[in-house]
């Protein structure tokens, strides 16, 4: 009789059962997973789903395919049975950020993003039984709009004394060893650790790269212990079902809201005090230009995952309720980015140019969809408008924006221009009266 082989889906969740019902359980025997098959044949296929550009030795997805994807998946499955695989450098790209800066993205070749694609599929279901309930980025079923409201959620609840940390350079300083060693409490699995080393070290003497497969997984793991602390400090203060301490993480970016009431006051400097004690034991740098401690009941306010958050009171109900609407220097990056697409294809037909620019407006929106975006969407579309208007009367020789000549059901119906400018609201929670 012969046992019939266990799927990976069926592989991930035993391993994650596993995981979650013994925490200090060490993994053994990981590696024969990773070099299956079926295994490359999904790290692969997520691969191409996300597509993205070639890496350094400037292989295709297009030229693999002519090739053929089970001859180029039997040779990775090789390499890494015979022990001979042996990553590429990543290749450098710099992406603009608000500010004149850049952010160095690494793209490996494609060979790579299946490797780690592979391992990712095998040791992501052990770590997510270790992550914590406020940790929320890059993990399976969860959302950054999920960290919003959880955010959202605590101001109500009077929560408004707020610590917003920001680091420096995060991704870039991840130390290895402090990695590998936290990886290694759950991971007995020598071949395993061999090949993450690798991976690791291909890209220099520390941090994770931003843009490869395995990197999110990796930039969690290394920040686990702090959200586990942060755990702690809301279950030692917990009155019954309320808590005194709420947090929530996006990968790097952090906020810890605690209560308000006097009484509580030394939560702050407490939990202050544990968080950087957290960051200097990963030796992650905190920028104090761009950390602070904010008071929303003094109208202050703070920025989380692009929105920036308020306490504001309802006039109808007097009630404080959270305000969250998109900062302002990312409705200044969306318009820069359109007015350069008006501005290189001011000679293109109008049809090309709503092409080009619904995809921007599509995505940029549906993230901001929540909260209080209506103000802020109203002078978008306005200003998109316009835009479109003055680009219809230039193609024929015409001043102005042509109120009256091309009307809003031409915009949306004819010419089909985005329209879909509609927020979306989060079942809110029961607000307490103001005080």
């Amino acid at each position: 009789m012969t046992n019939t082989p266990i799927s990976l889906q069926d592989l991930r969740r035993n391993i994650y059962v596993k995981a979650k019902a013994e925490p200090s359980w060490r993994f053994w025997g990981l590696y024969v997973h990773v070099c299956k098959m079926e295994t490359l044949r999904e790290a692969y296929a997520l691969a191409r789903k996300n597509n993205g550009a070639p890496g350094i030795d400037g292989v295709t997805f297009v030229v693999i395919e002519a090739q053929g994807v089970e001859k180029f998946l039997e040779q990775i499955h090789d390499e890494l049975i015979d022990r001979t695989y042996v990553p590429l450098r990543a290749r450098r790209r710099e992406i603009p950020k608000d500010g004149g800066k850049v952010r160095v993205l690494s793209i490996p070749a494609i060979r790579d993003r299946v490797v780690q694609g592979a391992l990712k599929l095998i040791l992501e279901p052990v770590f997510e039984a270790d992550f914590q309930p406020g940790s929320y980025g890059y993990r399976p079923k969860r959302t950054a709009h999920e960290a919003v409201h959880r955010v959202a959620t605590a101001i109500v609840q009077r929560k408004t004394r707020v610590i917003d940390l920001d680091l420096r350079a995060y991704f870039d300083t991840v130390r290895h060893h402090l990695l590998l060693e936290k990886v290694a409490r759950r991971i007995n699995d020598g071949e395993v650790m061999r090949l993450l080393k690798l991976m690791l070290t291909a890209s220099g003497k520390q941090g994770v790269p931003q843009g490869g497969v395995i990197s999110p997984l990796l930039s969690n793991i290394y920040l686990t212990e702090m959200d586990q602390m942060l755990e702690r400090a809301k279950a030692t203060t917990r009155n019954g079902k309320y808590t005194y301490v709420e947090y929530a993480r996006f990968a790097d970016d952090l906020v810890v809201l605690i209560d308000a009431h006097p009484r509580n006051a030394w939560l702050l400097g407490a939990v202050n005090k544990r968080l950087r004690e957290e960051f200097a034991k990963l030796q992650v740098e905190i920028n104090e230009e761009k950390s602070r401690i904010v008071d929303l009941e003094r109208a202050e306010s703070f920025g989380f995952l692009g929105f920036d958050f308020r306490r504001l009171r309802s006039m109808e109900r007097q009630v404080w309720r959270a305000h969250y609407t998109p900062k302002m220097k990312k409705r200044t990056a969306l318009l820069r980015k359109l007015k350069d697409v008006f501005r290189r294809f001011q000679s293109q037909p109008v049809d090309r140019v709503v092409q080009l620019i619904n995809p921007i407006l599509r995505g940029w929106v549906n993230y901001f969809a929540v909260g209080h975006s209506s103000e802020c969407f109203s002078f978008i579309q306005d200003w998109v408008e316009k835009k479109i208007r003055r680009h219809m009367g230039r193609s024929r020789n015409r001043s102005g924006f042509g109120w009256k000549r091309w009307s809003r059901r031409t915009l949306y119906e004819d010419l089909k221009l985005f329209n879909g400018y509609k927020v979306r609201h989060w079942a809110a929670p029961k607000a307490l009266p103001a005080r």
